[in-house]
């Protein structure tokens, strides 16, 4: 039997909830209370559809053909719907960087409310889709910068709970909360899997193209194998997918290593053996091996990954030296990444401050800088931590969306906010570092094309060619 199945339920969990990981991401803290998810950079519909300040130019068209006894209007605008495909977007006269986006549903008997969860909607309903009068339509438009990219759901009949108020950890009620959640049936855009259940993708023209996340045809496919790793630092056991790149030998000059986090969305979602192979076969970086870890539980993430020395020893100690024993890969420091996202992007930077002997270099994808231990009444840890330490031999890449301004309190910080202020220290310090800011929310849809981003700044061929030349190690 293939180790793959034995990951299903941890992993299709993520996979799941991926339009809510916003939402999960801030109410990992443990806190409650009402999410603020309002943006300062895209202002929003965030008022009552009658002092809404973003109209429609095609609703505003549909209800004039209504005023003036037009009957077949609304059938006529659900047809051409269902053609062009929704949300309904529309360019802004004199605005040529931002679109008008419309998300829509057609009203039913059932129907007593309508929301948009996630993405620019943020993770908790501030006010619900609008119906326009004596249609079945029901609307929410937004204004935005036209790179936009970001998932979201349509929640039919939303309890309005916040989801910063629903316990993270209890999969039961996590699931009753998003049992309203629906895909956006009149969407065409691509679909990141196949089976990505109850959510949509929105693209706006000027996304960024995610060019590595796809495989290229010309590019030879590297080997991957799922192996059991076990910890005596943890006392547990996970699967990891074992990447090694096209025409690797064991007597090669040793090869870099890159370290991932959260096994199945990190060769699936964020799709690692895909993009390696294609970014090696274009010669952008040089081969290396990686390791993709599983998580062990649903809830063991939650647990290992923020600031957790015994996870950090568990991988210098146990994963990088089972990688030596059995692939050929190098031993020095400043050809070995470790990566991850939210939670994972914080954990791969406490590793790179934990053990900056092991490794050299660290990818963090929106981590969760706001991370504080129990007890402590000030966040941003390791922020502080970095401040306070001298510089390490660390290279950096960070990334996060400026859609990441959901935090459960007034007082708590977000993570745009705490991302930029790690940015901020790691300059201050003298941190050789590449920063970037995506216009998406806490989502792999976006993950999945940066992480390439991240793999070109640290694994450069040509920088990674004059170390191996000089070491050879």
């Amino acid at each position: 039997m293939s180790p793959r199945p034995l990951l299903t339920s941890v992993a299709i969990l993520t996979i799941h909830l991926c339009f809510a990981t916003c939402a999960l991401a801030q109410s990992d803290r443990g806190a409650t209370g009402r999410s603020l998810a309002l943006s300062n950079l895209q202002k929003s519909t965030k008022e009552p559809t009658d002092r809404q300040k973003y109209i429609s130019p095609r609703l505003a068209q549909l209800q004039k053909e209504l005023e003036a006894g037009n009957k077949s209007a609304v059938e006529l605008f659900w047809q051409e719907m269902a053609k062009r495909g929704t949300p309904l977007i529309e360019p802004i006269k004199g605005q040529a960087g931002y679109s008008l986006v419309t998300f829509l549903w057609r009203h039913t008997e059932e129907t007593k409310n309508v929301a948009v969860i996630g993405g620019v909607a943020g993770p908790d309903v501030v006010y619900p889709m609008a119906r326009l009068p004596n249609t079945d339509v029901w609307f929410k438009t937004y204004r935005l910068r036209n790179d936009a990219r970001f998932i979201y759901s349509i929640s039919v009949n939303d309890s309005l709970v916040p989801l910063t108020e629903v316990d993270s950890q209890n999969l039961e009620a996590l699931n009753h909360r998003l049992s309203t959640f629906k895909t956006d049936p009149l969407n065409k855009s691509r679909r990141i899997i196949d089976n990505l259940p109850h959510c949509s993708l929105v693209e706006l023209p000027g996304a960024p193209a995610q060019p590595w996340a796809s495989r290229q045809a010309d590019a030879p496919t590297g080997a991957v194998e799922w192996k059991k790793i076990k910890s005596t630092v943890l006392n547990n056991e996970r699967m990891a997918a074992i990447y090694t790149p096209p025409g690797y030998r064991a007597d090669a000059t040793p090869y870099g290593l890159l370290v991932v986090f959260d096994g199945i969305a990190y060769t699936a979602m964020v799709p690692t053996p895909v993009i390696l192979d294609n970014l090696i076969a274009q010669n952008r970086i040089a081969p290396m091996v990686a390791v993709v870890l599983a998580n062990v539980t649903t809830t063991s993430r939650s647990e290992e990954l923020p600031c957790n020395p015994r996870f950090a020893d568990f991988l210098a100690s146990e994963v990088v030296p089972w990688v030596r024993q059995n692939y050929n890969v190098t031993t020095d420091p400043s050809r070995i990444i470790v990566a991850g996202s939210s939670l994972g992007g914080l954990a791969a930077t406490y590793a790179g401050f934990r053990h900056p002997e092991v490794f050299g270099n660290v990818l963090s994808q929106s981590g969760s800088f706001w991370w504080k231990p129990k007890g402590d009444n000030s966040y941003e840890w390791l922020t502080r931590q970095f401040k306070a330490s001298p510089k390490l031999p660390v290279r950096f890449y960070l990334d996060v969306g400026l859609m990441e301004i959901g935090t459960s309190q007034k007082s708590d910080p977000n993570m745009l906010t705490v991302n930029r202020r790690m940015r901020d220290v790691l300059r201050a310090k003298g941190y050789q570092l590449f920063y970037q800011e995506f216009n998406g929310g806490h989502e792999y849809v976006n993950w999945r094309g940066t992480f390439a981003d991240g793999l070109l700044f640290l694994a450069d061929k040509d920088r990674i060619g004059k170390i191996a030349g000089r070491t050879r190690r």
